[in-house]
Order: structure tokens, then sequence, then C-alpha cells
């Protein structure tokens, strides 16, 4: 009899519980929603401007595969295909441009984030009350525009009035043109770019710094490990997730070379280009001086493409070694 229950009592709970479970997930999400409502509320405008600016423009896309006319507008104008695309590989300087932009991103990417976490580990390491004082020293320069930076540059760069012309004057050695001489310029871009770029990495870094358990450096220094130690063993380690995310988003910009470093740290200078020029600048001026909106969004269109496979492949390089550091 106490079975006979027990069955019927199952079966009015299962047939009480299957329609819920069915409503049980839209349910969750509504009452997430109206828990968090001012949360969602606060992201609106960050969609907002998502949509607008990124995902609505996606629709000019199709110019890159037009022959497009201003009387006749996006959808009026005539289909080419991929002719547009040709002006970027058959032009003589296709593999310059191209070597440029892989370079200076692989190397902007590695030595960026090699300060970057030195300078995390020191500030975690001295703390004092300069700390403060150290951070927005270092993040000051991520707000300057390039135009300024450029002006900035310029004043140490300047031939006849640069600081450090007039630093190897005093010296006794000849000045240099560097605006005119091309060798320099591998070194001059990566330092400009790792004093603008250095302070916003470095605060991701010392804030993943923040978040490891001190347990961890109470047993290192009971086990009588040094602090060098404990930042390669401890440190390092525990913020590799951290670092592999940023580095295959990174990875996905390989082809899309920071235009406002490339055309105003070298003050546009024809003589350096084979050691300055890169994607961006070139179709830049090729826009100016041919006027050819097609072929400029060929160019935009092809480094995203190029971007999303590299971000998908290394991602899943990454999934393969170690699914919990991949992105999805």
């Amino acid at each position: 009899m106490q079975e006979e229950v027990h069955s019927i009592a199952g079966a009015d709970a299962a047939d009480s519980v299957g329609p819920k479970s069915k409503q049980g997930p839209l349910r969750r999400e509504l009452q997430l929603f109206a828990r968090n409502r001012e949360l969602f509320l606060l992201s609106v405008p960050g969609l907002l401007y998502k949509l607008i600016f990124a995902y609505l423009p996606m629709v000019g896309l199709i110019v890159a595969f037009k022959n497009y006319r201003y009387d006749k507008g996006i959808f009026g104008s005539g289909w080419v295909g991929f002719d547009n695309f040709k002006y970027l590989f058959t032009s003589d300087v296709a593999w310059r441009i191209t070597r440029n932009t892989v370079l200076y991103n692989a190397g902007y990417m590695l030595l960026t984030t090699c300060c970057a976490l030195l300078l995390a580990v020191l500030l975690n390491e001295a703390r004092t009350k300069w700390t403060k004082f150290y951070q927005t020293a270092l993040f000051l320069p991520h707000f300057l525009s390039w135009v300024l930076v450029g002006y900035i540059v310029y004043a140490f760069l300047n031939h006849g009035d640069g600081f450090l012309n007039r630093m190897l004057i005093s010296l006794g050695m000849k000045p240099i043109s560097w605006y005119q001489d091309s060798g320099p310029w591998p070194f001059i871009l990566p330092i400009v770019h790792l004093w603008k770029a250095v302070g916003f990495s470095t605060l991701i870094y010392f804030a993943g710094i923040m978040g490891i358990n001190s347990d961890y450096y109470e047993a290192a220094r009971i086990d009588g490990a040094t602090k060098l130690q404990m930042a390669l063993r401890i440190t390092v380690p525990l913020l590799s997730p951290l670092i592999v995310i940023l580095l295959i988003l990174s990875i996905g910009g390989m082809f899309r070379g920071d235009f406002g470093l490339h055309y105003f740290i070298p003050n546009n200078s024809g003589f350096i280009f084979p050691t300055t020029d890169v994607i961006d600048t070139y179709v830049y001026r090729a826009l100016r001086e041919v006027g050819n909106v097609s072929m400029s969004a060929a160019a935009g269109l092809y480094q995203s493409v190029v971007g999303l496979v590299l971000v998908l492949l290394s991602n899943g390089i990454v999934r393969k070694i170690n699914p919990e550091h991949s992105l999805w």
C-alpha cells in the first residue's frame, strides 16, 4: 500500500514539475532581468553605440565590391566583383607594406606585453604612498592624441632645434636628419608606441595581480622563496589566462596598422616610407590622391577578414593546448 502511495505521489510530482521545467529557463531569465534591470539599463547606451557605429555601417561593405560613384550612391553603383582588391595586391609596394604591418604589430605586441608585466610586478612589490602617482604617470599617455604625440616627438627629432640633435652637437657629433634617414625608425616607432600604450596594459595586469590570493605568497615566503621566484612561479602563471586572452585579441589586429602612429610620428615623410609605411597609411594616401572609395573599403574589409581568421586560429590553438585559457 505504501509503495502504491509513493508511486502515485512520485507521478503527481513528475507531472507537476514537468510543465514548470519547460517554463523554467524563461522564468529564470525574466527574474534575472528583473533583479538586474538597473545594470541592463546602464548597458543600453553602450549597446546603442555599438549598433549605430559598428553594425549598421556594415551595410557599406558592399562598396568594396562596387565601382562607387557619388551621384549613384551605394546601391546604385555598378558591381565590379573583386577588382578593387587587385589594387592592394598588385601594387609594387604590396609586399613592403604587408611586411611592415605584420612585423611592427608583432613587435608592439610582444614588447608591450613584456614591459607591462614587468611594470605591473614592480608596482605590486613597491606599494608606497607614491603608487597612485606611478599609475597615473603610466596611464596618462594613453589619453594623448597621436597628433600631440607627433609634436612631442618632433621636438626631439627636429633637425635644427631638436633635443637629440642639440645633444649630439654638444658632444661634438654631427646632427642626424631623422625624417630623411629610414634606418632608426624601426627602433623609434616601437619606443613611442611603448611609451603611449604600456600604461593601459600595466594597469590591466596590475588589477589581475591584485586579484591573486595572498595565501600563495605567504606560503612561498615561509618556504624561503625570493621576490623573483614568486614573480616567476606564482604571479606570471596565475596571470597566464589574462595574458593569453589579451594576446589573442591583439593578434586580431596584426593586419591593421596603427594609422596615427605611422602617419603623424614619421610626419608623413616620403624619405622613410620603406620602414614606416603600413597598409593603413598607404591606403589613406591612395584615397587622398586617387579618391577611390571602393579601393579603401576593400582594404578595410581585407584587414577585418584576416583579423577574424587570425583570432579564430589563435583561439583554436590555445583551446587545444589549454581549453581554460581560450576565449570560447
